[in-house]
């Protein structure tokens, strides 16, 4: 019958289209022309082929032999299957780029750690003036001073020494006898026993002789404050025996370094807790003593005068001036103090040079544990919340 050998015809196509061995695929070569101008992005630039789909069967050996043909010759639009050699991209190598970068990386924290190292410039300068005063004589020398009052000792047996161009700080708890030292040292209270000197003048012995190398600026400050600041600073200059031309030219001068040349018309009972603290110092020092004795010299002090405070006794040290002073701030002492002395219970606990009496530590570290500060908080348990109790 004529139709069977249409049907078997027709089932040869069939087997013809959908078996792998067809030998002309015209598809393929256009796929690869077209994809031939995109370069491989990434790690696939280096020894890596880009093949086209091909059919699977035989004709895929076709395809591998013809891509090594085409890599020595030059690319040229009429090639249907260039490759990229792996000598095409060793040049591109991004990769080892990007490894000078990451080796790079690590130099910054390596600076950060030097700067946190850099001491503070007023440490700095304690440690010199420290080195220095050693070797300078003795200017100020507090020998087994005791004060008693009636049952209470305020003070017992105390003794240190303050070199020539030194800046020494005593510290200690509330109460501890700091006020009542320096009160003795610079004859404003007698001591029950004991000996004070400065510049080998006994302080009690020759008292308006002593009085003349001392400056004080004593605690809970009491002023003329009727008088303005520029009368205060002249009475106080013409009571060190100063004549007038002098007391005019160093009160400018004093006013000017405090910032108080605006106010010296002004009553000192105008003045601020800060400005009355600033005009006492600069009382204290208008006769150019050579040992200035301040108690608590930065109370009520704002910042910035703070610093202009510290600045003054600094070069006031450095011209051969020496200073001892009390304060609370240990961050202070250990700052711009190259000496200190702790007064604990009105005894001395602990004196010397700053960095040898805190001994590797911090000086608010070292001051706790001289102290031994009972258990904090012990038999505050109702100040808990009623949540805690319950």
């Amino acid at each position: 019958m004529p139709a069977t050998p249409q049907n078997e015809e027709f089932s040869d196509d069939i087997d013809v289209v959908g078996s792998s061995a067809a030998p002309q695929m015209p598809e393929p070569p256009r796929t690869v022309k077209n994809r031939a101008p995109r370069e491989p992005i990434g790690p696939q630039r280096k020894g890596i082929q880009r093949v086209p789909a091909a059919p699977v069967g035989p004709a895929q050996p076709e395809v591998a032999q013809s891509v090594p043909a085409a890599a020595p010759a030059q690319p040229a639009p009429v090639q249907p299957e260039p490759t990229v050699s792996a000598s095409a991209a060793e040049p591109i190598q991004p990769a080892q780029q990007a490894a000078p970068v990451a080796q790079a990386a690590p130099a910054a924290p390596t600076q950060r750690a030097s700067r946190i190292e850099v001491p503070v410039p007023s440490v700095v300068r304690a440690r010199e003036r420290a080195e220095l005063a050693a070797r300078n004589p003795v200017v100020l020398r507090a020998d087994s001073l005791t004060k008693s009052y009636g049952q209470v000792l305020a003070a017992a047996d105390v003794s240190f020494e303050v070199h020539a161009g030194s800046l020494t700080g005593v510290v200690g708890p509330n109460g501890a006898g700091k006020t009542t030292v320096l009160s003795m040292i610079t004859g404003l209270n007698r001591p029950s026993s004991g000996r004070v000197s400065v510049h080998e003048i006994d302080v009690w012995g020759k008292g308006p002789a002593a009085k003349r190398v001392i400056g004080s600026l004593p605690d809970r400050l009491r002023l003329f404050d009727r008088l303005t600041g520029g009368q205060l600073l002249y009475y106080a200059g013409v009571l060190q025996g100063l004549d007038q031309k002098t007391v005019a030219k160093r009160a400018a001068e004093l006013a000017t370094a405090f910032g108080l040349e605006s106010a010296l018309d002004r009553p000192v009972s105008d003045y601020s807790a800060g400005m009355q603290k600033k005009i006492g110092l600069a009382c204290s020092m208008i006769h150019a003593p050579e040992v200035l004795v301040l108690d608590e010299p930065y109370e009520t002090i704002d910042p910035v005068s703070a610093s202009n405070v510290t600045e003054i006794l600094e070069k006031y040290v450095a011209g051969g001036g020496s200073v001892i002073m009390s304060s609370h701030s240990l961050d202070l002492i250990q700052r711009i103090c190259d000496h200190v002395v702790v007064i604990v219970d009105g005894s001395v606990v602990a004196k010397g040079t700053v960095d040898s009496v805190r001994d590797g530590v911090s000086l608010e570290e070292r001051f706790k544990h001289l102290t031994k500060p009972d258990e904090e908080g012990k038999g505050l348990e109702w100040l808990r919340g009623s949540s805690d109790s319950e």
